[in-house]
Formats: C-alpha cells, structure tokens, sequence
C-alpha cells in the first residue's frame, strides 16, 4: 500500500475554501476597478445629463408655466408640434443653416490645413490667427459681427459704398440676414476644424507618401487614395460635431438678429427658449428638447453605421 501511494507520487491536493475564497474576491476587485475610475464621470454625468434629460421627458408629458403645480396632460404637447408651424419653420431655418455651415467649415477647415502643413514662412503665426475665434466667447464674435455687419455704420457697407455699391441691409433683411449668421459661423468654426485636421494630418506616416510616389501617384492621387482615406475618422468627428453645434447655436443669433427679421433667423433652441421663457411654457418647450435630442441621436447613429461600414469596406 506504502509502495503504491510512493509510485503515485505526491498529490496534488485541492485549493482549500479559504484560497478558493480569496482568489474570488480578487476576481471581483479586479473586475470592479474598472468602473471605479469611471465613477467620478458617471456621477457627474448622472447629475448634469441623464437626470436632467429624464425630468425634461417628464416635464414634457406636463402643463407647467414655473408658477403653478404641473398638470399631466399624456402627449399632449408632442401633438402640437405636429400643427406647429413656427416649430416646422425653425426647424427648416436650423437644417438651411446646418447645410449652409457644416460641409463649408469642413471644406475650408480642410484647405487650411493642407495649406498650413507645409512649412510656409509664418505658420505659426497664420495658425494662430485662424484658430483665434474659437477661443473668443461666442457673445463677444456676435457682438464685432454685428458691428461689421450694421446696416447704418457697418465696416462692410462703409467698405462697399467706397466702391461704389449701395448699402446691403445685412440684418435687417430677411434674404442677407441667415447670409450674415451663416458667414460669422464659418469664421468661427473653419478654426476648430484647421487644428483637428491639422493634428490628423501629422499622425500620417511619411511613409505612405514615399510608397505613393515610388508608385508614380501624383498630388491628386496621393490626396485621394493616402490623405482622404485616412483623414475619415477626424472629419467624422468634425461632421458630428458641427450639426450638433447648428441644432443648439442660440447666442450667435440671439445677440445679431434676436432670431428677425420676422422669424427668418429663428432656430429650434431659440425657439426652445422663446416657449419657455417668454411663453412660459415649460411643456411645451422640454417636448420640443426632446424631439430635438431624438434628431441628434439618431443623425449620430445614423453617421456612426455609415462611417463603420464604409471602414469595413475599405
């Protein structure tokens, strides 16, 4: 018995209930890690996101004007929207200057960034003055386009009639007034999409150009199948973010035209504002927030499948 309990060897014996024990608690701390660290960003997303997003739904099954108790009314307000004209309006003037200012601030952005990557005598400096506007506060870029842009004492009408042509009404006139908004965006935005593109363009690998021209391919062609291809993500990004940044600009609008001539410069967030500030219509206004939160969500998740499956394909 002796002799064969030698022959076997000694025995590899089990994990005792207490190492057993052990090695699942470290299992779990290790899986739990993790979302430690994303915790801070969680509360604060709980707080200043999902909370308020949740009591807006809330707000908007509801008639409230701030002073009295909230009175559920059901869908009540969504349905309005359906007869709404000013909404149907604002909402077509916020997509008119989305497709006016996003594919512009990506094309110029992009010019300027093909442009500025080389080594030009005083890119620094031309960096700097282009990407100038983004850091200026939204009020104070609206408050000097206002200026350029008067009807009466505007530097461009002044400029203008010192060559001979009339005075153009810039904000007083519903056809030149979206023109205006549209044009102080651009100078705001062609910035931010310079520096996104600029940072994409010098993580490219010299490389591939060095490949290209060993191929033959010329400028057009190292841009078309090299430059492009791998400038997808950076202009995806851009893409989501200008629409999101068109559907909420107020202070732009607020402060040169106050949404005027009429409702010719109305867009959907001052709309937002104007029904619940002014109209004191809490409900009404967080139903409008909604559908508006649904159009973005769904334009991102629309983009986001698009932008994957042309990678897949590529």
């Amino acid at each position: 018995m002796a002799i064969a309990e030698n022959l076997r060897g000694p025995a590899v014996g089990r994990p005792s209930a207490a190492d057993a024990r052990r090695y699942w608690l470290q299992a779990k701390r290790s899986q739990l890690t993790p979302y430690l660290f994303i915790a801070p960003n969680m509360a604060l997303f709980s707080v200043f996101v999902f909370f308020p997003l949740l009591y807006a739904f809330y707000i908007s099954l509801r008639e409230w004007s701030l002073i009295d108790t909230p009175r559920y009314i059901g869908l009540e307000n969504y349905a309005r929207l359906a007869s709404d004209t000013l909404f149907w309006q604002s909402l077509s003037n916020t997509a008119v200057y989305s497709i006016a200012t996003v594919p512009m601030s990506l094309a110029i952005g992009l010019v300027l960034a093909l442009a500025l990557n080389r080594d030009l005598y005083g890119r620094t400096i031309l960096r700097s003055v282009f990407f100038l506007p983004v850091v200026i506060s939204n009020v104070a870029t609206a408050v000097i386009a206002a200026w350029l842009f008067n009807d009466n004492y505007g530097v461009i009408n002044a400029l203008l009639q010192q060559v001979g042509i009339g005075p153009v009404a810039w904000l007083s006139s519903p056809r030149w007034a979206l023109f205006s908004l549209v044009v102080t965006s651009l100078w705001v935005r062609i910035g931010f999409c310079m520096v996104v593109y600029l940072a994409a363009l010098q993580s490219i690998s010299p490389t591939y150009y060095d490949a290209a021209q060993m191929d033959g391919a010329s400028r057009w062609q190292q841009f078309r199948f090299v430059t492009w291809p791998l400038l997808r993500p950076a202009t995806f990004l851009l893409l989501i973010l200008g629409v999101i940044h068109s559907f909420q600009v107020f202070d732009l609008i607020y402060v040169m035209t106050g949404g005027g001539p009429g409702f010719s410069t109305t867009m959907i967030v001052q709309y937002i504002y104007q029904a619940a500030f002014v109209g004191s219509e809490m409900g009404y206004a967080s139903a409008m927030g909604m559908v508006l939160f649904v159009m973005i969500l769904i334009f991102t998740l629309l983009q986001w499948r698009v932008n994957r499956r042309v990678e897949d394909v590529a």
